[in-house]
This record gives C-alpha cells, sequence and structure tokens, in this order.
C-alpha cells in the first residue's frame, strides 16, 4: 500500500508528477524524512512510498509489474539478483546496519539477558521472540545466518537448529511488522536491525561483532554461514551466505520518472541525505564502489570510487 508523502500545499496534486519508491521496511523512518525535505525543494513532485520486504518489492516489480522509480533495499544482493539486468543497469551501496535484539520494559528475562547468554533467555518455555521472513525479507534471512553464526561463536552445534525451530508462529513478512507484536506485549524479543530499534526508542542488546553482520573485518567468518531461501523462479530455492550489512539502490530501467528519480537519489547520496540516515542509525558508506559505474546517470558518480 502506498503512503503518499505531501507537504501542506496538496489541493494542486493532481497537477503534480509522482515520483514511486518501493523501499525496505526498515527504512521507512528516513524515507519519510527524505520525501518530505524532497517535496519542500521540488513542490511540483509528490512522493509516493511502499514499504514491504526487501525482495517483495522486488517481486513487485518483476511479477507484478508494477510501476517502479526507485528502489531501496536493505541488500545491495536483492537488486543484483532479482532485478538486473532485465529492470535494473545498476545499483548504488549507501547505508549500512546490524543485527541485534530489541525488547521492553515488559520483556520478560530482560534483566537477565546479555550478550553471553541471549541464546538461553530466547529458548526459555516463558519467552517468545519473533523475526522475519527469511523468503520475503533480508532480515529474516540474516537472522537464520546469525543463528548458524552463534552456533559456531559460542561453540554450540546445535544452537542454531533450537533458535530456527522456536516460536515460528511470530514469523512476519518483514521485520518492522514484529514492532506491533513487541508494542502490544504479545511477545518479548524481536531479531531487527538497530536502526530499527533506534528509531522506535526501543530497548535493545546489541551482539558482538562476529554475529551481528555489520564488520567487514569478518566478512570471510560470515560467508562460513549459509541458509536457504525461495529463489526467483517459483519453487527453486537458492543458498545465501553470510556478508556484512550493505543497502543499495537502484532506478528502474522503465522508471516512469526518471528525471525527478535522479534528483531524489542524489538528496539521499548528498551530505543532507546522509545526515537524516545516520541520525536515523543507518551509518553511510559513501562514497563507495560499483560494478555497474558505466550505467551510473552523471549526476550521482561524484558519490563513487572508481
Amino acid at each position: 500500500m502506498f503512503t503518499a508523502c505531501h507537504n501542506n500545499c496538496d489541493r494542486n496534486n493532481k497537477t503534480k508528477s509522482e515520483l514511486i519508491i518501493f523501499h525496505a521496511g526498515s527504512l521507512s523512518v528516513p524515507m519519510h524524512q527524505l520525501a518530505d525535505t524532497f517535496m519542500k525543494e521540488n513542490p511540483a513532485i509528490k512522493v509516493l512510498l511502499e514499504s514491504a520486504g526487501s525482495r517483495e518489492c522486488a517481486r513487485k516489480i518483476t511479477e507484478l509489474k508494477k510501476p517502479c522509480d526507485i528502489i531501496a533495499s536493505s541488500d545491495y544482493y536483492v537488486i543484483k539478483d532479482m532485478l538486473m539486468p532485465v529492470y535494473s543497469d545498476w545499483y548504488i551501496n549507501f547505508a549500512g546496519n546490524e543485527m541485534c535484539i530489541a525488547y521492553n520494559k515488559q520483556s520478560r528475562l530482560h534483566e537477565k539477558i546479555k550478550s553471553n547468554n541471549w541464546y538461553d533467555v530466547l529458548l526459555d518455555k516463558s519467552v517468545s521472540y519473533g523475526r522475519s521472513n527469511p523468503d520475503a525479507d533480508p532480515c529474516g534471512y540474516r537472522t537464520l545466518l546469525l543463528f548458524n553464526l552463534s552456533g559456531k561463536y559460542y561453540k554450540k552445534l546445535s544452537l542454531p537448529q533450537h533458535l530456527a525451530a522456536k516460536d515460528k508462529c511470530y514469523i512476519r513478512p518483514k521485520e518492522v511488522d514484529l514492532l506491533a507484536l513487541l508494542e502490544s506485549n504479545s511477545i518479548d524479543y524481536i531479531f531487527i536491525y538497530r536502526s530499527v530499534a533506534i528509531q522506535h526508542k526501543l530497548d535493545y542488546l546489541s551482539l558482538p561483532d562476529e554475529i551481528n553482520l555489520r564488520n567487514p573485518h569478518f566478512a570471510a567468518y560470515y560467508s562460513s554461514a549459509e541458509v536457504e531461501i525461495s529463489a526467483k523462479e517459483k519453487g527453486k530455492k537458492m543458498s545465501v551466505k553470510g556478508e556484512p550489512m550493505v543497502y543499495a539502490l537502484s532506478i528502474l530501467k522503465n522508471a516512469p520518472n526518471r528525471e525527478a528519480a535522479i534528483k531524489f537519489t542524489d538528496l539521499l547520496l548528498s551530505d543532507k541525505g546522509k545526515k537524516i540516515l545516520e541520525l536515523n542509525g543507518q551509518p553511510s558508506i559513501i562514497s563507495t564502489d560499483t560494478m555497474c559505474y558505466r550505467y551510473i546517470p552523471s549526476l550521482l558518480i561524484k558519490y563513487l570510487r572508481k
């Protein structure tokens, strides 16, 4: 469902051009702030935001053929694997993140949970936790990768299976869908991105870099974990290996409003956009590398390293 971001002068919205952005649920707060900033600077353009799990965003383009100008994914690989080269020629990596465990003051055993015993707390019969769907949302398969890495890190080989098997009834399509369950005290903990915990002012447990998928220095260690998820071809499976988190965006080949899409992307990658992201717990990785340099719009080249 679209969220229409608009400024106070919306009586003439029917005459405005529209910019359609599909984005990861974890980007909802900064995207609304970026859209508000953009529309103040470009009053003739109305930004329409639609959030979903990043893989679900891609399927709206590839399977439902929904019009879209920009896709902003919580995992660059979603664009690379599901959209290129048919729907997109390029992507730019723009932010990082990390996995954490969020809770509130009503969460059972929250006073006991620490980075060296969180798995015992979560596996307690009195405790319930939620995670997102790995087939729809990168946060979901990153949670499974975290489970696998935890088995290695804590030297408990059966831990991944126990964590994955418990509380399956609390799996939701995307990570932000879990917030309502936590806020209503229907569950005690959620596996979620640190940025979302910060944006929603949640208590959260930071996890060791060896398992939180944040630190590029542990890239080789992260890659030792692997999980299976649904492939872009229906009925098939694909393997995903652990790696440091990288958010990416792209402008679609058939973007209905390409000029506005380039201007919005310019804002997002600029120092102004970087500040909005970082205030919302999203560390910027601009300037960044790309494998698609020759396809990048000229206005955006300044944000890349050759």
